[in-house]
């Protein structure tokens, strides 16, 4: 029984592991690269035969964990994606919009350079929606033959799912593999905290954050409030906020929203440029049984209409509600996707404000190495955007407490929560130094052995841990 790692190993994007039990082949997540050298690995052969695939078990809707289904399935995968009703209900709106965006930025780039296709079509996107197969949270079923599966709440975004598999059969003494997907930051806004695990014998555990410990709620409201309120009252510029559309731009409206009531924010205007957003916010009120309880009056702030006086929420649905934000100068909250700045709506708003000494640029989630975002978080005098350099004048606030993503210590208390170590327990979804200060921390703190999950590198399950095997040069196709 062999796990082959072809994505989020030593790095954050690309989610994608490869389950080989003898007896059928299965993927965790089938996510697209971003960032760094993103397009040729996007593009890239799979390293397996999708025809021989069985199934598809995904963690999370977000498209570094989902994106290349539809090219999984338009290179000949038939069997069942399955995942979470609101995962399902999400990618209904994502894959479609993945597609077209790459279709737009290939008819761009047509002339510039030599032609770049899309990886897959709208069509494309459209067909693999087909194959998805919704399970509810808790429920036990059959994804392969002696394979069976749980999911469970990842309090990460909405629909997140912790993957519990149990392998079981005569060809293999019985195993029960733990992908941990993303982990939520306990105590996060709106969704409910990550639903404790008991027992694994093989672990995936995520690292996004595993080398550091976000800042306290507290100082981080102080923070965001401060960075929203100096610049539209004191300063008289407009906040760009880069935010995923699933789930971050959700928190954040859920958090301008208390901090309005509370009196710590203004009245103000905030423009919501994104499609994918009011459709994922749309969906997020379709599903309220699923969130905690404290954001009940938030929902229903959003159902009235988020506001006629006070806090004015905008969602600019067209390209022209779009072109209309960026003739305000001064007081607007621009809160658009991508949250990296690869793509999207944003990187129009930074084109007209990024310049600007009076405005801000906002943070809120994990920038990747390569990315437009994590150059300007890293300090950048000036960034390419659209062909031209534009100089990068205006304040920039890295708000890390806001992270969907658990922290060190999240992450050390949710392993606490197995009864007993792993047999084996490897750390994806990580850059380096994060995967290695999470691995050094699990076997210091929990006194667990651990091992960083390499890329294209396949382990057999049911080897002693002490003599891994790793056949990087090895396509399992």
């Amino acid at each position: 029984m062999d796990l082959t790692f072809l994505g989020a190993a030593g790095e954050v994007t690309g989610s994608c592991h490869l389950l080989d039990t003898g007896r059928a082949r299965l993927l965790l997540d089938c996510g697209m690269f971003q960032g760094r050298d993103a397009e040729r690995k996007n593009a890239a052969r799979f390293a397996f035969d999708p025809a021989g695939i069985a199934c598809v078990l995904l963690s999370h809707a977000h498209i570094d964990h989902s994106g290349l289904l539809p090219r999984l399935v338009a290179e000949g995968f038939r069997g069942p994606i399955y995942a979470t009703q609101p995962t399902c209900d999400l990618l209904e709106v994502m894959l479609p919009d993945s597609a077209h965006l790459q279709q737009r930025d290939a008819e761009h780039e047509t002339g510039r350079r030599a032609a770049q296709q899309p990886l897959y079509t709208v069509d494309e996107a459209r067909a693999s929606l087909l194959q998805l197969h919704a399970v509810a949270y808790g429920v036990r079923f059959q994804p392969a033959p002696g394979l069976h599966c749980c999911l469970h709440d990842a309090g990460h975004i909405l629909g997140s799912a912790i993957i519990e598999l149990e392998l079981d059969g005569p060809e293999f003494d019985r195993c029960r593999l733990v992908f941990s997907g993303d982990l939520g930051q306990p105590g996060h806004p709106i969704v409910r905290d990550p639903a404790r695990v008991a027992a694994a014998d093989v672990l995936l555990i995520e690292s996004t954050y595993g080398d550091r410990l976000h800042k306290d709620s507290a100082r981080t409201l102080d923070e965001f409030a401060f960075a929203l309120t100096d610049t539209l009252a004191a300063r008289g510029g407009n906040v760009v906020i880069p935010a995923f559309a699933v789930g971050r731009t959700q928190d954040l409206l859920y958090i301008m929203f208390e901090l309005h009531r509370q009196g710590r924010l203004p009245d103000m205007d905030v423009y919501v440029d994104s499609p994918m957003a009011l459709a994922a916010t749309r969906i997020m009120l379709k599903h309220t049984a699923l969130y905690d309880a404290e954001s009940d009056d938030f929902r229903q702030w959003l159902r009235s209409g988020a506001g006629r006086t006070g806090l004015r929420i905008h969602f600019a649905e067209t390209l022209e509600d779009s072109m209309r934000i960026n003739t305000i100068r001064s007081g607007a909250v621009i809160v658009s996707a991508s949250g990296m700045c690869e793509g999207g709506r944003i990187r129009h708003h930074l084109r007209h404000n990024l310049s600007r000494p009076e405005c801000a640029v906002v943070f809120v989630g994990f920038q990747a190495a390569g990315t437009l975002g994590r150059r300007i978080v890293d300090g950048a005098d000036a960034v390419r955007l659209f062909g031209e350099l534009h100089a990068v004048r205006a304040r920039v606030f890295t708000i890390g407490g806001l992270s969907a993503h658990a922290d060190q210590a999240a992450l050390l208390g949710w392993l606490g929560g197995f009864e007993q170590a792993p047999r084996r327990t490897w750390v994806v979804h990580g850059e380096p130094l994060a995967a290695h200060a999470l691995r050094d921390a699990i076997e210091h703190k929990l006194g667990w052995p651990a091992a960083l999950a390499v890329h294209g590198t396949t382990v057999a399950l049911g080897e002693d841990p002490a003599a891994p095997r790793a056949d990087a040069d090895r396509a399992p196709g």
